[in-house]
């Protein structure tokens, strides 16, 4: 049976533009009640070492804007697990984090670092905040999810997106493979990065992924067409796929 499928959107870009200029317009609490409105399902941020998009305070403010449920995204440091204990959002996503990268840059590599996430992982856990792992869809890395005992997986979607001609078929066929083994697994598989209106559609087919995460395209479509429009594009077309 196919369940609906839902659409968290990443607000960092919309702070990324706030922060060129300082000040505080655009607001990404703003764009959070913008996305609460046109159908989202979540707000998802990254707050990063460097603090290049959302601030520490973004956190607070997102939270209290709306209804939605926060999925924040951080690096596996003592310092982000302080931050995530004390806001404690629904979720966290923990990602790879390199800071000359403009935006994450494949998966985290669960299976090489479980002895350094394991007690991140319980203590997240531990204070009711639901833990996802941002990795390739490599079954390497769905055992290790499955050793860490998350609750949650987001597939990086990134090769995909990128691919041309055959490889676009074997990417989404590699997604889908490691979608239904870790739904198996007892481990609810979401994913994102990259996606557009015009790539979406094969990956919200997959029957066992229940979450998409599109940020980047979002919020630059929104420019054109306003961020309310943007979401409620996105979200017809993945209605649509299921």
């Amino acid at each position: 049976m196919t369940f609906p499928l839902r659409l968290g959107v990443n607000i960092d870009h919309v702070a990324t533009i706030r922060n060129a200029r300082g000040g505080d317009h655009p607001d990404p609490v703003r764009a959070a009640e913008i996305i609460a409105r046109a159908g989202g399902d979540g707000v998802t941020a990254h707050l990063r070492e460097d603090r290049r998009h959302i601030r520490d305070d973004d956190v607070r403010r997102i939270q209290a804007a709306t209804g939605l449920p926060l999925n924040l995204e951080m690096a596996a440091t003592d310092e982000m697990l302080e931050i995530a204990l004390a806001h404690g959002p629904h979720a966290v996503c923990i990602v790879p984090e390199r800071r000359e990268e403009r935006t994450t840059e494949g998966g985290l590599d669960a299976a090489g670092q479980h002895n350094h996430l394991h007690p991140i992982v319980r203590k997240l856990e531990d204070a009711g905040i639901r833990v996802s792992l941002f990795i390739g869809p490599e079954e390497r890395q769905v055992d290790a999810a499955l050793r860490l005992g998350v609750p949650v997986v987001e597939f990086h979607t990134g090769e995909y997106a990128h691919a041309e001609g055959e490889q676009v078929a074997a990417e989404l066929k590699r997604i889908a493979d490691m979608a239904a083994l870790a739904a198996k697994n007892g481990i609810e598989p979401h994913a994102g990065h990259g996606l557009t209106y015009a790539n979406v559609q094969p990956i919200a087919a997959i029957p066992q992924l229940a979450e998409l995460n599109i940020g980047h395209f979002l919020i630059g479509e929104a420019v054109f067409v306003g961020l309310e429009a943007a979401v409620r594009r996105m979200r017809d077309l993945m209605d649509a796929a299921r």
